[in-house]
């Protein structure tokens, strides 16, 4: 991860360590190359992230076909998540996008929007989400719309 997406991951991991503790778990990408099926890695890849799954856990993954919440029906879906009284998984996927074994387990997609944006950003935005959402809730004045 480049120094400031790192640094503003942990930030924002700190500010939210208390009420919405993070822990994050990075896959290995299925291995690529100029003549490999990119399918293959895909595949790899979902197999991987499966393996890795709680079993109990709720999971949205991040996909652009997902639907887009504003900031407040975030805070709304995160208030929801937290009264289902399970762990919660947002699953960021590779350069390909999830495999569609992955995309049948999951219980919501969430789309950041129709833009391509490579997955070591999407940790920063959704981190800085979830702290925004956490403060909607709270109250806290974090949030000027």
């Amino acid at each position: 991860m480049p120094g400031w997406v790192a640094e503003g991951v942990a930030d924002y991991r700190k500010r939210l360590s208390r009420d919405l503790p993070i822990e994050l778990v990075e896959i290995a990408l299925g291995h690529r190359g100029k003549n490999r099926d990119p399918q293959r890695a895909i595949a790899e890849e979902g197999a991987a992230v499966l393996a890795a799954l709680p079993k109990d856990a709720h999971r949205v993954a991040l996909d652009g076909r997902g639907k887009p919440w504003t900031s407040e029906q975030l805070a709304e879906q995160l208030a929801a998540w937290r009264m289902g009284g399970r762990d919660l998984v947002l699953l960021i996927g590779g350069p390909d996008g999830h495999a569609p074994e992955v995309l049948a387990q999951v219980h919501q997609s969430w789309s950041l929007g129709p833009l391509t944006l490579p997955h070591m950003l999407v940790r920063l935005l959704v981190v800085e989400q979830l702290y925004r959402a956490s403060s909607l809730l709270a109250g806290h004045p974090y949030h000027r719309a």
